[in-house]
């Protein structure tokens, strides 16, 4: 017998005992169980029908009618469901390092129609464009070695969460309105830090950190952030800032607000990178491809977000402007701003700042191994189970990795054929080094 899959199947046994304690009621932890077996399996395809002819190949009607319910109607939490995975996986994962950051970033899946809950035209990362998708907003913690999803929640358009009868058919909670992915995105960073998840910087890209609501609700929770901005956004270049109110005449309110003018007013951050001197760039490397080290030119200056702070009583305070120009191009690349310490290395910056790349597998992964675009029902509480199942599945293959790597040499499998688009490239992703992979890499993580 092959003793290291005796004690991965010992180990996925406690793993679902762990999390049945969460679920509720003890018929369900044989469906608990079925699908989340069933997600790890070389199938084509991992919804329901699928999963049950593999669980259950004897009684497949029967199986089917128990996960369609298990995933599409039965009320357990997907929220403690989640939070169990953490508590299980995460500390498997500090082993080998502490968490460096959380990780915000959204994920769309393509639909036909238009009936699955939250569907319209937006942007969807799959595909690099608009189109007719859902998309999900997520909160993963990583440390430099591995990562994990610990939120993940439905984003809901307004013609959805104001149209009374689409809500109704999609059975959308009476308590979930109208958010935008920003604010979605910070109401779980609230939950985690209540929750006393270790902290981290704050990765995200320029959806979000273009956002100044977003970046101020960050700082007002105690955590730094590396976050991407627009090329559009207005700073004052290093050592100014905005002037102060008027003097007082004597009569009247005084004035309070910062103030601009015509001889003294910001710039948008392109044409401050623009304007750096050639020797305040440096290349960086920062992290191994499969053949190479990634490197690109960078720059980083002090200095203040202008954006409409003359509505404001003080300046803002200074953090860090990184800038990515790489060698030939006619233009920056990339542009992030940061709270990160003010003594902190050009090297250090970026690698805080690249580390983002982390959600792009874990959503490769999600997606190519896992199936977490592949839940066909369209209500809202099995649009969540499918995916906090997914992400359960998937924290047991973290926290087996030394076990039972899915892509160890001499145990290759026949994997499906991955259904995301060659060349794709989620939004604000660099450039890929090579070719999607087709399976896991945790030993050699690009």
């Amino acid at each position: 017998m092959d003793h290291r899959a005796g004690d991965s199947a010992a180990a996925f046994e406690a793993y679902v005992g762990a999390l049945v304690g969460v679920i509720g009621h003890a018929d369900r932890a044989e469906p608990l169980r079925d699908y989340c077996l069933g997600l790890m399996m070389p199938v084509e395809r991992k919804s329901v029908e699928p999963i049950a002819a593999l669980t259950a190949p004897a009684r497949v009607s029967a199986k089917h009618q128990s996960l369609l319910h298990f995933v599409g109607q039965s009320p357990w939490s997907d929220e403690a469901l989640l939070a169990q995975v953490r508590d299980w996986v995460l500390p498997l994962i500090e082993r080998h390092g502490p968490v460096e950051a959380w990780i915000v970033d959204d994920t769309g899946f393509p639909k036909k129609g238009k009936h699955s809950v939250g569907v319209t035209r937006q942007y969807c990362g799959q595909l690099g464009k608009q189109d007719n998708c859902q998309v999900a907003v997520s909160l993963s913690v990583a440390s430099a070695t591995a990562s994990l999803p610990i939120a993940y929640r439905l984003y809901l358009p307004e013609a959805w969460a104001e149209n009374p009868e689409r809500r109704r058919k999609a059975k959308v909670p009476d308590d979930i309105v109208f958010q935008t992915k920003p604010q979605i995105a910070l109401e779980q960073i609230r939950v985690a830090k209540a929750a006393g998840v270790a902290p981290g910087v704050v990765l995200a890209d320029a959806g979000y950190g273009a956002d100044g609501a977003f970046r101020a609700g960050l700082s007002a929770l105690g955590l730094e952030y590396a976050v991407g901005v627009q090329p559009t956004l207005s700073v004052w270049r290093p050592g100014e800032g905005p002037m102060p109110p008027k003097p007082w005449r004597g009569t009247g309110r005084p004035p309070s607000l910062m103030r601009r003018s015509p001889d003294h007013k910001p710039v948008s951050v392109k044409a401050l990178a623009q304007e750096l001197p050639r020797e305040a760039w440096r290349t960086v490397c920062w992290r191994e491809a499969t053949n190479a080290a990634l490197s690109s030119r960078f720059a980083a200056v002090r200095l203040r977000p202008a954006s409409r702070d003359y509505t404001l009583t003080q300046p803002r305070a200074e953090e860090w402007l990184l800038v990515e120009w790489p060698e030939g191009d006619a233009e920056p690349l990339k542009y992030w701003l940061s709270t990160l310490a003010a003594d902190i290395s050009l090297e250090h910056l970026v690698n805080a700042a690249k580390l983002r790349w982390r959600i792009e597998r874990d959503y490769q992964e999600l997606k190519q191994e896992i199936g977490l675009g592949h839940y066909e029902g369209r209500g809202w509480r099995g649009f969540h189970h499918h995916a906090s199942l997914c992400i359960a599945a998937y924290g047991f293959l973290i926290s087996q990795r030394e076990t039972i790597p899915p892509s160890a040499p001499g145990k290759a499998q026949s994997r499906s054929k991955s259904t995301v688009p060659e060349g794709h490239r989620p939004r604000g992703a660099a450039a890929p080094a090579r070719a999607p992979r087709r399976q896991f890499h945790r030993h050699n993580p690009r």
